[in-house]
């Protein structure tokens, strides 16, 4: 992929050199003939191919990242569930009760 890219490069600096040299062109032309015409898309090309190589380094770093987290949490509690170290399902101090209050009917 990158003799592509170097071909590339030295194939428009060439254009823009001819034009640089060239009796009616200008080195402004030259210089906007290389940025537009091999740089820009050149760019574009490379950062769209190289988008799956950053994806996959991505996930690499998530996934480490969660490993160390994981591990962390273990030294931090040994011996803990994942319910939090409580096996009650309430263990809060208010009592149990009905959820909805009654209704009330009028006469």
């Amino acid at each position: 992929m990158w003799i592509v890219a170097i071909a590339w490069l030295y194939v428009t600096l060439m254009m823009s050199l001819a034009k640089a040299t060239n009796p009616q062109g200008t080195v402004l032309g030259a210089v906007i003939t290389f940025v537009f015409y091999g740089l820009a898309p050149l760019a574009l090309v490379l950062y769209l191919m190289g988008t799956p190589a950053r994806r996959k380094a991505l996930r690499a770093a998530e996934a480490q990242a969660h490993a160390q987290y994981m591990a962390e949490q273990a030294q931090q509690q040994p011996g803990a569930d994942d319910t939090g170290g409580s096996t009650q399902p309430d263990a809060g101090s208010l009592p149990a009760g009905d959820a909805l209050s009654p209704e009330r009917k009028e006469p």
